[in-house]
């Protein structure tokens, strides 16, 4: 049996058999596709290792969310985040319904189906169609399990989709959704623009640095005007080319509504900071975090802290849409009625209200999620107060 593998001094937990013949499943496809064509840029092999049809991370039938998997995402905390979010979501549902009968609901990327199946339930009023765009077959199964389970009577109003709805007219939300997108890497040298690609020597993935190509080349030199301090020689990090049109696309396929979204990131001037100099790439396997991403393809999740400043300047104006809000975590929660729910989940069973105390903590804290996931909201077409989450503390100057 070969030694565990370790990074950063943690000891990262060793594969079954299975999963490590299915990772080289994947290896396989990768050395065949390298050989063909050449190194794959750092976002190609981010998107095989991730998407891979049958293959990949999210396209396999690996258990990826909880505590048996390999990060926990806010919704599977319990349902404190979908009753906070269902506060600022009905507001807008209300305000829609009063110019036409109803609305639709989209989630982008449902993961486990958690959020889906609470948010069902809170709903008030609840939309038409409850739509989930989903390109991985294992999870869109995951998510009708899990929904049949808790709400089987609303299950009739969900329907998966491969595509952005036409002339979508409601509220959509994605969840760790951008950091998901496949990033390219790159690197100052002396003054050049390298670019990180994934090749093959000895039969092994190997990373290696390329002068970079020339929309990766222009994206950086274009950063590199507007940041107020120099990217100095050595300086690594990450671009994501494929934010612009992953956002443009779905905002030009919706005609009035709320397009929410969280993730973990910083605005522009942070995310590029000077000492952050290797960037923010992170592989996540078994609740670990390390920094390889190569090891057991197929098997770990590959993540990029987002740029929220590119967010806005993606969303911002498309279609008519409007940036509605830039706040924190803690901040749109404590907005959206945390304390109204915190009231009214205090049960009198003991083993209840730790577990409310620990969503909390969890959800808000500056140290758990609270700062370091952040909502950003686009609207087109609606009136009035602003929308519930982003009434209180307004973080849009630091884009």
């Amino acid at each position: 049996m070969s030694s565990p593998a370790t990074h950063q001094g943690s000891i990262l937990p060793e594969p079954s058999a299975d999963l490590k013949l299915h990772s080289a499943r994947l290896l396989d496809v990768l050395a065949r596709r390298i050989q063909d064509t050449g190194p794959l840029s750092f976002a190609e092999y981010m998107e095989a290792a991730l998407y891979e049809p049958g293959l990949g991370y999210y396209s396999a039938g690996l258990y990826k969310f909880g505590a048996e998997g390999d990060f926990i995402t806010a919704p599977e905390l319990g349902d404190l985040f979908a009753r906070c979010l269902a506060n600022s979501f009905s507001a807008v549902a209300k305000q829609l319904c009063a110019a036409a009968s109803s609305y639709d609901f989209l989630e982008i990327g449902a993961g486990s189906g958690a959020l889906a199946a609470d948010l069902l339930q809170q709903l008030n009023p609840l939309p038409q169609h409850y739509l989930i765009l989903e390109r991985s077959a294992d999870l869109r199964e995951q998510q009708r399990l899990r929904i049949e389970s808790s709400c089987p009577q609303l299950l009739a109003r969900v329907q998966w989709l491969d595509a952005p709805p036409a002339n979508f007219r409601g509220i959509a939300y994605a969840n760790e959704v951008i950091d998901a997108l496949p990033v390219e890497r790159f690197r100052m040298h002396s003054d050049a623009v390298e670019q990180q690609y994934v090749g093959l020597q000895n039969d092994k993935l190997v990373l290696k640095w390329k002068a970079a190509g020339s929309a990766v080349e222009k994206a950086v030199r274009e950063l590199q005007a507007e940041l107020q301090h120099p990217l100095t020689d050595g300086y690594e990090s990450e671009i994501n080319l494929l934010l612009k049109p992953w956002l443009g696309g779905l905002l030009e396929s919706m005609d009035q509504g709320l397009f929410l979204l969280s993730d973990y990131g910083y605005p522009r001037p942070e995310f590029y900071f000077p000492e952050r100099n290797r960037g923010t790439l992170i592989c996540h396997y078994r609740h670990r975090a390390h920094p390889d991403p190569l090891l057991w393809p197929g098997l770990q999740d590959i993540t990029a802290f987002v740029d929220f400043t590119a967010v806005a300047e993606a969303g911002d104006g498309t279609n008519g849409w409007e940036l509605a809000g830039y706040t924190s975590q803690a901040d749109f929660l404590l907005d959206s009625g945390l304390g109204e729910v915190m009231q009214a989940g205090a049960l009198d069973d003991f083993q209840a209200q730790l577990q409310l105390a620990n969503q909390i903590k969890k959800l808000t804290l500056p140290a758990e999620m609270g700062t370091r996931f952040q909502f950003m909201g686009f609207s087109r077409g609606l009136s009035g107060d602003a929308i519930p989450g982003f009434g209180g503390t307004d973080w849009r100057h630091r884009l």
